[in-house]
Formats: structure tokens, sequence, C-alpha cells
């Protein structure tokens, strides 16, 4: 193999967690060159990482939302530019049409994409000449390396993942402040992954009792005002400016600690190996969780968001953490939830 295209489009979050199969494929073909498709809102990502040596990329969401000649002409450019190479295999791990649709005009006779049952879209399958399975128990990340491997003919092993991104002006950020800097992604794209407002209050309270120094980021209105309002019920917190995909990252690659949901900047937290508890309440720890011992950790379940303690422990584990006496004696609440009527859940009132 000397040239392979890898084909996964969006998102964020999708786009981090297939990062290992690059490392991969640089250990099973001395020199080979991987170059990578993806939607112009999410290359980013794969630029950060100094094993691809191309990144081809369109703004296919912003032409489906607005339409205009200019991102057309865009996407006919990165046409042009994406049948500049020859491939010795194209690797769709994504599995919908815009994603078969780049598959299928890449210069290849080797095209593998998901087999019918685990493709995203079924009218996807005309692109390929070579069919895959999804590995679902073993993760998602897990999951395509050993289908990428399996595929290409190679062994994984039990080589741990190795994402390999670098965030470029990393060592620019300057922070006047210099606690620890804790980051709380509460935000999510669907409501059905949120954690409870009152226990990001109380999360934060706690991190700032132990000398943190707590950042909020969101990136939409109703995201600022979710922000805006944990910060106004734990004083010392901070909401952040609207940062770029790249801005995040650079504050992500100094955090002390992340604290988020099932959103991409939590699995780039964990991607570049900072300290990360990943909350979930929607989707199942099987296909995206984390496990690092004492720096990665995964609380809730599809249906079963964690506790205020659970995640708090979780903490503890990938910290260190001290002060929970100290929160014990600041913080009573008269409203706890469940497990949590010993005090770690603030009294909050809000404005309605």
């Amino acid at each position: 193999m000397k040239r392979i295209l890898i084909v996964k489009v969006t998102a964020l979050g999708d786009i981090i967690q297939a990062q290992p199969v690059v490392a991969d494929l640089h250990r099973a073909f001395p020199g080979v060159e991987v170059d990578w498709a993806a939607d112009e809102l999410f290359a980013d990502v794969a630029r950060w990482n100094p094993g691809i040596s191309r990144v081809l990329s369109a703004p296919l969401k912003k032409f489906k939302k607005a339409r205009s000649l200019a991102d057309l002409r865009a996407i006919g450019a990165s046409i042009s530019d994406l049948r500049r190479e020859r491939y010795d295999a194209v690797c769709d791990l994504h599995g919908v049409y815009k994603s078969a649709i780049i598959s299928f005009i890449a210069r290849s006779k080797t095209r593998f994409g998901y087999q019918n049952a685990d493709l995203g879209e079924l009218g996807a399958a005309f692109a390929y000449s070579k069919r895959f399975a999804r590995r679902p128990r073993a993760g998602t990340s897990q999951g395509m390396r050993i289908t990428l491997s399996e595929a290409l003919g190679y062994s994984i092993g039990d080589t741990p993942q190795q994402y390999g991104l670098r965030i470029p002006g990393a060592e620019t950020l300057v922070r006047a402040d210099t606690r620890p800097l804790a980051m709380l992604f509460h935000a999510t794209s669907k409501d059905d992954k949120k954690w409870a407002h009152d226990h990001w209050v109380a999360m934060a309270r706690h991190l700032i009792l132990n000398g943190f120094n707590v950042l909020l980021p969101w990136g939409s209105a109703n995201e600022q005002a979710e922000a805006n309002a944990i910060a106004a019920a734990a004083p010392g917190a901070e909401v952040l400016p609207r940062l770029s995909v790249l801005e995040v990252a650079r504050y992500i690659s100094h955090a002390s600690l992340v604290i988020g949901t099932d959103t991409g900047f939590t699995h780039l937290s964990h991607a570049l190996e900072r300290p990360t508890v990943l909350v979930l309440s929607a989707t199942t720890r099987d296909s995206i969780g984390i496990d690092a011992p004492g720096r990665g950790v995964t609380v809730g379940d599809a249906g079963h968001p964690p506790s205020l303690r659970e995640v708090l422990d979780a903490v503890e584990s990938v910290s260190t953490l001290s002060g929970r006496a100290e929160l014990m004696q600041h913080v009573q609440s008269p409203h706890g939830f469940g497990d949590e009527r010993i005090g770690l859940v603030p009294s909050i009132t809000r404005e309605h």
C-alpha cells in the first residue's frame, strides 16, 4: 500500500475517534501516504494529525443549508483536488450518501464500505467494491481500528489507540489566571444527552472551592444562556467568549480537568490525554465510552444519567482533588436528589 484515502466526513467527535487508524496504517505499511476526506467544518481535526498527508475538504453542510454558488464552486474545486491522486484503497468509515459519493469519485479500483446492515443510509452501497462489518461491541474507535485492519490485512494486536493530534499554536495561549484549568462542556447537540443543570452548578462550585479556574465554553445562543446560568449560580466560574474549534482545542490542551457530555470536545480532551470525565445520559457506554485508568473515565449510560456523587468520584479518580469535607461544610441543600441529599447538591434559586 502506497496511498490510502480515509473518508469520515462528520462530525467532530466521530472524526476524532477515527484518528487512531492513521497510526495503525503507518505501522502496517511503512511509508504509506494517508489522505483524509472531511466536511470543511470538521477538517481541522485531520489537519492536526501529522500522519495525514492531505486533507480534502468541502463545504458540504454549509452548501446544504445555504445553497450558495460560492460553496458549489468550492465543492467542484475539491472534486478536482480529490481526483489528483490515485489510491490503492479508499476506505469509507462513514457509510452515508455523501461519504459514498466521495468514495466513488476518488480514483481507485478498491473502495471499501460497510455491509448493508451497518450503513447509515442504504443507498450508499453503490459506491463500494468490497465490504466490511462494524465491530459495535469493541466501541466506536476500537471498532473502526479492527474493521480497517481486517479489511486491509494487518493486525493491531494489543497496540493502544494513538490519536497523534498536535494542536497548532497551543503554546501561544496565555492565561493570567495561574490556577489549574477545569473546562465544563455542559452543552450537547441533543437535549437527551444533557446532564442536570443543578449538577453542573454543584460541580462548578466544588471545583472552585478546590482551587480550579472553571471555564464554561459554548457554541450557540442557547448554550451561552445555559453557561451564564451556571456561572450565575457558581460565583467564580467564567463564561468564555465564543471561540473557534481551534481556540477551544488550545484551551483543552492546557486543561488539568475536563468534564463533559457526549460531545466532540470531550472526546478531543481524551485524545489529547487530558484528565477527562465523560458524562453519558443517552449514548451507550459500550459504544462511546472512554477508559484510561487514572486519566479518563466514563460515568452513566443510555437511559441512566449519573448522579452527582458518581461524577464527583470520577473526577477524584482522574485528578488530585481534595476538599470533599470542605464542600460539605460550605454547601448544604434541602433539595437534594436521591443519594445527593448528604449535601453535595447546592441550594439553587433560579429566576424564571
